[in-house]
């Protein structure tokens, strides 16, 4: 993976100065292209990025509130090491936010939302035919963003990001899954069954169902990866 090589570009990016340095890096955390553990020095990133330290340390504390970087004063600003606690957290929250929006959509869903899904999951198995493992997994999440968005409730999708954003990190680690995208391709065919029937019990189970697979496979991260989790000293939970 890439970590002290790895280029910043803010050019491309919308909004102030100090969101554009704040999502370049972000971006660069959420991939894993900064390791959990690596030290984000703000003179080189101000160097790279050609900014001041004003905007650098904005998008440091904001990273900070996220849970993304350690910020030790007078030390160093280091990308957050995983904590297996947190996942499971996260994902407890993803699984009743998502259970509550797909039972919500099953009853409600137009047939314009179905479509939509419908031709999310057409282009999911061409991904897969094609081993484009990387877009499989953008259209897996962009299902997943259209569920939550068919609520008719803007803040359920922005949150659930938000308090997803360990699970995300942690599961380009798993990626590429042999045989799990066509996998998962099956447990959204039956997530969309029970909305296409307004059967808001058998979307539920499905959702559920599909959830609790990531989780079975993050388990095992902390023994193959112990560099990018705390410690036990450090796991307390807050």
């Amino acid at each position: 993976m890439m970590t002290h090589t790895s280029t910043l570009d803010i050019n491309s990016l919308d909004g102030p100065l100090g969101q554009r340095v704040y999502t370049a890096l972000r971006n660069k955390i959420l991939t894993m292209a900064y390791e959990p553990g690596f030290v984000l020095r703000k003179g080189a990133v101000c160097e790279q990025l050609g900014v001041s330290r004003s905007p650098v340390t904005e998008a440091l504390n904001k990273l900070s509130s996220d849970g993304l970087v350690d910020i030790v004063p007078q030390s160093a600003t280091r990308v957050s090491r995983f904590s297996m606690f947190e996942l499971r957290q996260e994902s407890f929250l993803r699984e009743a936010v998502e259970t509550a929006a797909i039972a919500k959509v099953a009853q409600e869903r137009t047939e314009g939302q179905l479509t939509k899904l419908s031709r999310n999951l057409k282009m999911q198995k061409l991904l897969i035919e094609d081993k484009d493992f990387q877009g499989f997994f953008e259209g897996d999440l962009e299902f997943h963003n259209m569920v939550l968005s068919f609520t008719g409730f803007p803040k359920v999708a922005i949150t659930s990001g938000q308090m997803s954003l360990q699970l995300t990190r942690a599961r380009m680690l798993i990626l590429p899954e042999r045989g799990r995208p066509a996998e998962a391709l099956v447990e959204h065919h039956a997530i969309l069954a029970g909305i296409k029937a307004r059967d808001s019990d058998a979307a539920r189970t499905a959702m559920t169902v599909h959830l609790r697979q990531l989780m079975t496979r993050l388990e095992p991260l902390e023994r193959q990866h112990p560099q990018y989790f705390r410690s036990n000293q450090e796991e307390a939970p807050q």
